[in-house]
């Protein structure tokens, strides 16, 4: 293989920020920051915003939109016939 133009494929440990979840897994992603881990490793860390731990999809406090007062009903009561 060429050398220099493979990416830095490493461990890195992803953290949630809305929860404080971390998971590692292996990554290419670039950070500028560490995290000391629990048994001793210190790895890149890359902050993400959600995680299946936060999104709501995951969760299940997704509200669908079919739910919500009737507003699905009420759209289609009112102008599902001039559709047709």
């Amino acid at each position: 293989m060429r050398e220099g133009i493979h990416p830095n494929y490493r461990e890195v440990c992803f953290v949630d920020l809305s929860n404080g979840f971390k998971f590692v897994t292996r990554s290419c992603a670039n950070t500028r920051e560490t995290v000391k881990m629990d048994d001793g490793r210190e790895l890149p860390l890359f902050k993400l915003d959600t995680s299946s731990e936060s999104h709501p999809f995951y969760t299940g406090t997704q509200k669908s939109v079919d739910n919500m007062g009737g507003r699905v009903e009420k759209f289609r009561n009112r102008y599902g016939k001039v559709a047709r």
